[in-house]
């Protein structure tokens, strides 16, 4: 008698597992699309990071450029004036 319990309790709580399972297909890690909370919060991390390093990039070279232009204009108007200062030399007028 008591297996027959058994075997009621367990033939009641078969098609349960069989829900479940229906349900939490989407949780299965090999399945296609499998993309739980925190790997995607990690994945949204992960692009964040790259669109900000990309960014820190062009300003850095922005930066640089802007830099070397200032210093080429500080030659240029270095040269100029050691131009202008020399004796025999037309001055230019602006």
């Amino acid at each position: 008698m008591n297996k027959n319990k058994w075997l009621i309790v367990i033939a009641a709580l078969l098609p349960l597992s069989s829900m479940a399972n229906m349900l939490n297909s989407t949780n299965d890690p090999n399945q296609p699309g499998y993309n739980p909370s925190q790997q995607r919060m990690q994945s949204q991390m992960q692009n964040q990071q790259q669109q900000q390093k990309r960014k820190l990039q062009q300003d850095q070279q922005q930066q640089s450029q802007d830099v070397q232009r200032k210093v080429q204009e500080q030659r240029n108007s270095a040269q100029q004036q050691v131009i202008q200062s020399q004796p025999g030399q037309l001055k230019q007028q602006n």
